[in-house]
């Protein structure tokens, strides 16, 4: 069955769309795999976040609408096929982080059909702003998903890197505001682990 020229040029967009984003694949990451042997990849969190979502949002302080916010997951990361992975605890980086993906999403959001792309460029904005249930629980699943692999890789990053606990708090300050629930159990569980083994430096803390 033909198409028409449209519907062609739709398609069009919206697979150059899709071959643009398999670039996230090559974006890496700073957290290692639950091996610990190598990091993984910018599409593999997304992945995981949204599963992990399916799985978690009965623990959601306030009710939320998994499908918006396993879109939001699987999209907030897309940017960094322009911008570049920043590292969380990388101060100097952080500096230009906002402009680097204003314009990556600019680009990238761009690229769809414009009914499609002014969607997913607002569901990216409201990731960012955070002000919502859904990005709230979004960035509660974009914390705390690293913080699993980091304590399931024995702290293998947060030792490399020599990373403090007053930065991993700092990170963290807004993840109960998804799920106070999940924060708790990250909290005693992914974390304190590896601050009782010395992989965190403990610089908030009485030592015990």
């Amino acid at each position: 069955m033909d198409i028409n020229q449209k519907q062609k040029e739709r398609l069009e967009q919206q697979f150059a769309f899709i071959r643009e984003i398999d670039k996230e694949k090559f974006i890496g990451r700073q957290t290692y795999l639950t091996d610990g042997e190598r990091k993984e990849n910018d599409a593999e969190h997304a992945w995981h976040m949204a599963i992990m979502t399916v799985l978690l949002a009965e623990y959601s302080n306030e009710p939320i609408d998994v499908l918006k916010t396993v879109t939001m997951l699987l999209i907030h990361d897309l940017v960094e096929i322009d911008a570049g992975d920043t590292y969380a605890y990388d101060e100097e980086a952080k500096k230009t982080q906002r402009e680097r993906e204003l314009k990556g999403a600019e680009r990238i959001f761009g690229m769809l059909p414009p009914d499609q792309g002014e969607k997913l460029r607002a569901l990216w904005d409201e990731f960012e702003a955070g002000e919502t249930p859904e990005a709230r629980f979004a960035h509660t699943m974009d914390n705390i998903q690293p913080t699993m692999l980091n304590d399931a890789s024995k702290g293998k990053a947060w030792a490399t890197r020599g990373v403090h606990l007053s930065q991993i708090l700092g990170r963290n300050k807004n993840t109960a505001k998804g799920s106070e629930t999940l924060w708790n159990y990250s909290y005693e569980n992914f974390i304190t682990p590896s601050l009782r083994e010395g992989k965190i430096k403990n610089d908030t803390l009485p030592e015990e």
